[in-house]
């Protein structure tokens, strides 16, 4: 791990901590206002020096005229012109983000809504573990988000009596809630920004494992709250996705036995699920998981087709 990273992130006792915020948005220009102002509230609160990235990701014209309607200064609308995905929508911000002097950035969605003192939880937190590149906030499911080498991104369940959330606590995970991250310069210098295959869905997972694999701790902020309440995804596009992403992410991590494998659960889900409906995931769609399955094999990744 670079051993110059505990003094390039201390901002001293008499300065304030430098971030960076990336949102990215898309079609939900009143929701991204709300989003934003939330962020700017709780950063001048926790006394942080706060510059924002929004990345719009082709929003209509109405919607970003509500989004653009009387910014502040400190934050930015950069116009992707088309529907990039979170991941290399965030690249965008990611890259504004590095070309400034911040040493922490943080990453959310348009939607996402911190509790109060998240914000200021998060950063002290990453900044008090010089150790870690890579932090998030607490979604409030009781779980840490971890990766099982043959099934992919799971939770694993807290003690009933583990999960008070205060004080805040530290907890290691496998990778970070993309509702809303946290990443420092030293750690994406080193490993670099999300891998813009993925699209949507499990490249904060993949981004996780390589900052794991390059000596970096990856935390989870207990008590640190966030939500994002207003998915507007396609049940069966958020189901491709996953699957999809799923095995990229095991070939490319674990090999492709554990690909393999995690094909064979897909294909015995779906069995199951015919056969039981009621046992289905919200999200279970036939068509979508057998496209995903062909186009994880075949190496067709990006913008879902069709």
């Amino acid at each position: 791990m670079n051993q110059e990273a505990p003094n390039s992130r201390d901002p001293g006792p008499d300065q304030l901590v430098s971030v960076h915020m990336v949102l990215v948005h898309r079609n939900r220009g009143a929701t991204g206002r709300r989003t934003i102002q939330r962020f700017l509230d709780q950063a001048r609160e926790a006394d942080l020096d706060i510059a924002m990235t929004v990345v719009d990701n082709g929003s209509d014209p109405g919607q970003l005229a509500l989004l653009r309607d009387g910014l502040p200064d400190e934050v930015t609308v950069v116009e992707a012109g088309r529907n990039l995905g979170f991941g290399p929508g965030a690249n965008i911000g990611l890259t504004r983000w590095l070309a400034s002097d911040s040493s922490v950035c943080l990453l959310a969605p348009h939607d996402a809504r911190p509790a109060c003192g998240t914000v200021g939880l998060i950063v002290d937190q990453l900044t008090s573990h010089p150790e870690a590149g890579l932090a998030c906030a607490d979604v409030g499911d009781g779980q840490l988000p971890r990766v099982q080498p043959w099934l992919g991104p799971i939770g694993e369940s807290l003690e009933p009596d583990d999960d008070s959330g205060f004080p805040p606590r530290w907890e290691l995970v496998d990778y970070p809630h993309g509702t809303l991250m946290a990443l420092t310069r030293d750690c994406v210098e080193q490993i670099g920004v999300f891998d813009e295959r993925y699209f949507a869905y499990c490249e904060e997972a993949d981004l996780g494992l390589r900052a794991r694999a390059a000596g970096w701790e990856v935390g989870l902020v207990r008590g640190a709250l966030v939500e994002n309440p207003e998915s507007n995804a396609d049940a069966a596009v958020i189901d491709y996705l996953m699957v999809r992403n799923t095995l990229l992410l095991l070939r490319v991590h674990f090999g492709l036995a554990n690909m393999a494998f995690r094909i064979g659960v897909v294909i015995a889900e779906h069995v199951v699920g015919w056969w039981r409906p009621t046992v289905r995931t919200p999200y279970h769609s036939g068509w979508a998981r057998f496209r995903a399955v062909v186009d994880a094999v075949t190496g067709r990744f990006g913008p879902p087709s069709g």
